[in-house]
């Protein structure tokens, strides 16, 4: 029996297509990626925030501004203040604490000046959020410790369920750093102790930067960039932000000590 031609050349083109191989396997973690505008009906929001309120304010730097393009803020509020999470100020999380305005994360984010294969410590997970635009910067190795266990349980989770699995998260006193892992590039801290912890710059490595507001608790601190080099720790003033109060035995212990002068 003769077979058709038609069939014939159907038959051959099956064998002409060879199994697809599996796709190389990148030596980078995933980073998440911006949802597409229907998964995502905060899109236009977050893009008009970082427009508005962020480079309209001088932040520059693409990498800074890409995260904060992507990390979706109204998962780290509370549900009653979601339709607040895009406006450019602070949000309570509960137990007295806040998730940062946006500028201010994008602008002490910017100022740690971070380079690829960095480690960088956080002091006060909070929400999560600011620990996420790190993560999303893609290069840097991200270490985030928070005092109030209610508030890391639940910012690791939350971390965890966005793709944010390479950030390493912990409870504990931030005042005495993570010395298990230091020394660290860069410490970025979001809640102001009255001096600068002196286990903080134990633990940052030769060239590190820190970043911190140093005040009394319950008004206006100044917000400060410390830089070692050559063995020198070099101060610069940036000027005036409110912080809630770093908290904890080692803040309580060490009160007092004065802030640094440049």
């Amino acid at each position: 029996m003769r077979v058709a031609p038609l069939l014939l050349a159907l038959l051959s083109s099956l064998v002409l297509f060879p199994a697809c191989a599996p796709a190389p396997q990148s030596a980078s973690p995933p980073v998440p990626t911006t949802p597409s505008p229907r998964e995502d009906p905060f899109r236009e929001a977050r893009l008009k925030m970082v427009a508005e309120t962020i480079e309209a304010r001088g932040v520059s730097d693409p990498d800074v501004l890409r995260a904060m393009r992507t990390v979706p803020r109204h998962r780290f509020v509370p549900a009653e203040f979601v339709d607040q999470a895009y406006e450019d100020h602070p949000l309570p999380i509960g137990y007295g604490q806040t998730i940062s305005q946006p500028y201010i994360v994008a602008w002490m984010t910017e100022l740690l000046a971070l380079q690829p294969g960095e480690k960088v410590l956080e002091i006060g997970t909070g929400s999560g959020y600011q620990a996420a635009v790190l993560a999303e910067i893609g290069y840097v190795d991200v270490y985030t410790i928070e005092i109030i266990p209610e508030l890391a349980e639940s910012a690791e989770a939350r971390l965890r369920e966005l793709g944010y699995d390479e950030v390493h998260v912990t409870q504990g006193d931030g005042y005495y750093g993570w010395p298990e892992y230091a020394p660290f590039d860069a410490i970025i801290v979001t809640a102001a102790p009255d001096h600068l912890p002196p286990p903080l710059v134990e633990q940052l490595a030769p060239g590190g930067r820190i970043v911190i507001p140093i005040g009394p608790p319950g008004w206006y601190q100044t917000l400060w960039k410390f830089v070692l080099e050559d063995g020198e720790l070099k101060a610069y003033n940036l000027g005036g932000v409110r912080f809630v109060p770093l908290t904890g035995e080692g803040v309580e212990k060490g009160a007092g000590q004065g802030t640094p002068r440049p």
